[in-house]
């Protein structure tokens, strides 16, 4: 993962994210050890992974360089791209932050957003069609339906906010809202720049500081000045609250139609591990094939261990088993083995994100992406807006 050199960046600005030590020792220890720094404990969904602290990270400077990145799928950091946006829309975070604390609370998100300044912003643009619950999903919390309207006509037609929990954990209270249209997972919403566009300006009118990112100058002439793209529009968007002992585990974000993904931290910090897809499978061989029992240490049984050091020796195929979802041991191995969560991070791949940091994952295609993982590093929940990004204006 890379970033712009930003001169004069303060400590708190480290965004590099170092290992500490085992995750069994005490906070105390891990404190000592840390000195004058943080001690920040990488725990997600019950498996404590490690003790970690920021640490500087050399940056790329060179406009050639960074889009190299770009083009190779390598994560951008851009610290503090976001830290004035934020301090003018901050009355908005806070009005986000207990919106999340009520539905933590259990209030539904449709009385919610029903409040006298919610509906003033919706109104002008929207009809609230209903609220529904999928029995089905356990993960969902409620849908709101919606239709974009102009001049008396709709222009834009099932809209939807799908308010869900991030995992089926229940010592794990992460929230995320995902704004988009039509059937979920069914439709291809690349086909639909309109709909995507009335679905942004949706999520405009819940959450006002999505101009942090959509009308963030400074992010628009990096992606156009420094990477070449054309004019971005901002699409597929959702906001999350990542709580503590939550997260979200290894994943890549490729939609047809859609360049990458810009994440920017408004409130809490994040930890992330981030790395191009080939990468990711170079890392996983060289762990298979050169760890001994004690890095193994984790929840992989030995047949899973077998299996892996079978699919390492041949690295394509072991690409496609990263793609398919069927693959308990892989996904062990990425998300709770210890061992290997520490060779990512002594090998350069781990990233932690304050306020006001954004970050750039491209997502080419599944075999040219950044492959992620996230982790909440405070005590109390967080706020974080995650935008699909395409080339040209949505209409």
């Amino acid at each position: 993962m890379t970033h712009p050199a930003k001169s004069g960046d303060p400590p708190q600005r480290r965004n590099g994210l170092a290992w500490l030590t085992d995750a069994d020792r005490t906070a105390h220890e891990a404190a000592v050890l840390a000195g004058d720094g943080l001690a920040l404990p990488l725990v997600r969904r019950g498996t404590a992974l490690a003790w970690v602290q920021p640490r500087h990270h050399a940056a790329l400077t060179a406009p050639t360089a960074l889009r190299r990145a770009w083009h190779q799928a390598e994560a951008i950091v851009l610290p503090g791209m976001a830290a004035a946006a934020i301090t003018e829309h901050r009355s908005s975070i806070d009005s986000s932050l207990r919106l999340v604390e009520q539905i933590l609370e259990g209030q539904p998100p449709s009385a919610l957003l029903g409040q006298a300044a919610y509906c003033r912003r919706l109104q002008r643009q929207f009809d609230v069609l209903g609220a529904s619950e999928d029995e089905g999903d356990e993960q969902e919390i409620e849908t709101l339906a919606f239709d974009a309207v102009a001049a008396g006509e709709v222009v834009g037609e099932n809209l939807w906010l799908k308010v869900s929990w991030l995992s089926f954990e229940e010592d794990d209270a992460s929230l995320r809202f995902r704004f988009s249209f039509g059937l979920a997972g069914y439709e291809d919403v690349a086909a639909d720049p309109r709909r995507q566009g009335c679905a942004a300006d949706l999520c405009e009118a819940v959450f006002p500081e999505s101009a942090v990112v959509s009308a963030n100058a400074g992010l628009r002439r990096f992606l156009e000045k420094i990477l070449g793209l054309k004019p971005p529009a901002y699409v597929e968007r959702i906001v999350y609250c990542n709580a503590p002992n939550g997260g979200a585990q290894f994943h890549q974000d490729v939609e047809r139609g859609h360049l990458g993904v810009v994440f920017a931290q408004l409130h809490g910090r994040t930890g992330w591990l981030a790395l191009p897809k080939m990468r990711l499978v170079s890392e996983i061989r060289h762990f298979v094939q050169n760890a001994d029992e004690t890095a193994w240490e984790g929840d992989l049984s030995k047949a899973a261990r077998r299996l892996l050091r079978q699919r390492a020796t041949n690295p394509h195929g072991l690409a496609r088993w990263l793609d398919e979802a069927d693959n308990d041991p892989l996904e062990g191995l990425l998300n709770r083995c210890p061992g290997f969560t520490r060779q990512l991070l002594d090998r350069g791949h781990g990233y932690i994100l304050y306020p006001g940091d954004l970050l750039l994952l491209p997502q080419h295609s599944v075999a040219q992406c950044t492959w992620h993982s996230v982790f909440c590093l405070d005590d109390a929940p967080g706020l974080a807006l995650s935008f699909a990004l395409r080339e040209g204006e949505a209409p």
